[in-house]
């Protein structure tokens, strides 16, 4: 069977401007020299106001102008795709800049339409996104990739093959929809050595654009993987600054360990609680259509250093404490158990939304409570009378943050629960509550989401970590 690597390149990947570029080239000759591949992008970034920002978040900023009644500017998205092409050769730069120039337009059109309806919602938003940012830079490398001798071609948004449902805004996957239309982009696979693909787009049975929520191009990836890993021997390669360790080295600047393998499981809890390895939601698809894909996290600048996540971890000679991870801006919504599983039916066949976790009940006056910790305080806040339409007298308490110990062999570890609590005291926080279950491989520790809170407690139980023994 031939092989085929879904690469996605993220906009940290590309650098500000396009300066790591180059570096992307020579990630795609070394992928292609064994496999066909499908190379995703996200939005590249820039830097406004001396401080670097996604193309993304330039145009979001744009359009709440326009919603105020500015008419929005794209000197700063022009400028920034000017520089990018200049990678591309004198033959491919004329094409190119009409691409830049079409797309550009289409986003102006939908900011132009943004002002004039003073709201930057729905399709309007999306169309603006694709068309400024992953879209168009998609469009925009298959020139580089040309002009470097490369085959190559890119989708065609006419073409589009990934079909979702109509919440536009944070959509969904159809998988079955999608393989109905993916008979062009499969020919241009056949076709080429490379194709290109924008991220984080979709796009309705009726043709209306439709975005992923932030983080959306991991989910494109593992989408097209699951749409090709029956014609092909097809893996999933994430290409970042730095493959996966025990913490963010943002937080923790001394004793990280290289993380070799997570299981599914373990990448998608470590996703959901900060860890920027993935959008745990790409996971989440890859296991609900039955498909078993090795994703593979790539340090760019040193590709030898790798971690690969398959659907269960076969490598069990490290420490079984592989992760430790935190995330701010919790909610913990305290439910009467009857009520709480109508809503969880709720939040998923309704609202499709998935970033919360269950922990343990308690009971009070003979009556059974669930307790339901939402990693995304602001939603909460946003949809409170949706929440409190399933019992009035639920109580939601916010400013909450978690530490989460990760790892599906973590039972081999003696003591872990008792240790950790007890180093984060030490630190001179407050445990307010703790929720510990084999079957979920997890451990999940709330203090109170205040200052530099959930740094000091990730760092202390970091450090104990190393110390703990294990069988």
């Amino acid at each position: 069977m031939v092989k085929l690597v879904v690469a996605k390149f993220g906009g940290s990947a590309l650098g500000i401007d396009g300066v790591s570029i180059p570096l992307v080239i020579d990630r795609i000759n070394d992928l292609k020299k064994d496999s066909k591949v499908i190379a995703v992008f996200s939005a590249p970034l820039t830097i406004q106001n001396g401080k670097k920002r996604s193309l993304t978040d330039v145009i979001l900023e744009q359009g709440r102008n326009a919603e105020n009644g500015e008419k929005a500017n794209l000197d700063e998205i022009k400028a920034c795709y000017e520089k990018i092409l200049e990678l591309v050769n004198a033959e491919n730069k004329q094409d190119c800049k009409k691409t830049i120039d079409l797309f550009l337009d289409k986003a102006q059109t939908a900011l132009d339409e943004a002002l004039e309806k003073k709201e930057f919602v729905d399709e309007i938003r999306s169309r603006a996104l694709a068309f400024s940012g992953e879209i168009l830079m998609s469009h925009v490398m298959n020139y580089i990739l040309k002009s470097n001798g490369i085959k190559s071609d890119a989708v065609s948004y006419d073409n589009w093959p990934i079909i979702t449902d109509h919440n536009i805004e944070s959509t969904n996957f159809l998988a079955s929809k999608s393989r109905e239309r993916l008979d062009k982009t499969a020919k241009l696979v056949e076709e080429n050595q490379v194709v290109t693909i924008g991220g984080f787009i979709g796009k309705t049975l009726e043709g209306v654009t439709t975005t992923y929520e932030r983080g959306g191009s991991d989910r494109t990836a593992a989408d097209l993987g699951i749409l090709f890993h029956e014609k092909y021997e097809t893996r999933i390669d994430f290409e970042k600054d730095i493959s996966v360790v025990s913490a963010d080295p943002k937080i923790v600047e001394f004793g990280l360990s290289d993380v070799d393998q997570l299981s599914y499981n373990e990448a998608r809890l470590a996703g959901m609680f900060g860890m920027k390895i993935l959008d745990p939601i790409a996971i989440k698809e890859i296991v609900e259509n039955g498909v078993d894909i090795p994703i593979i996290v790539t340090n760019m600048q040193k590709p030898s250093k790798i971690t690969t996540i398959k659907r269960i971890s076969d490598n069990n000679t490290g420490h079984p404490i592989k992760i430790v991870t935190g995330k701010e801006n919790c909610a913990i919504f305290k439910i009467e158990t009857s009520s709480g599983q109508r809503l969880i039916s709720s939040l998923d066949k309704e609202k499709r939304y998935n970033e919360y976790v269950i922990l343990s009940p308690f009971t009070k006056d003979g009556i059974e409570f669930s307790r339901i910790l939402f990693l995304d305080g602001d939603y909460v806040k946003k949809n409170e009378k949706y929440f409190l339409a399933f019992d009035s007298l639920a109580s939601i308490t916010y400013n909450r943050g978690v530490i989460t110990l990760i790892g599906d062999e973590m039972w081999r570890v003696q003591q872990v629960a008792s240790r950790t609590s007890a180093k984060i005291g030490e630190a001179g926080l407050n445990i307010l509550n703790m929720d510990a279950q084999e079957e979920t491989s997890r451990i999940i520790i709330v203090i109170e989401d205040s200052g530099d809170n959930i740094k000091k407690a990730i760092n202390a139980v970091h450090k104990e970590k190393s110390e703990i023994n294990f069988d």
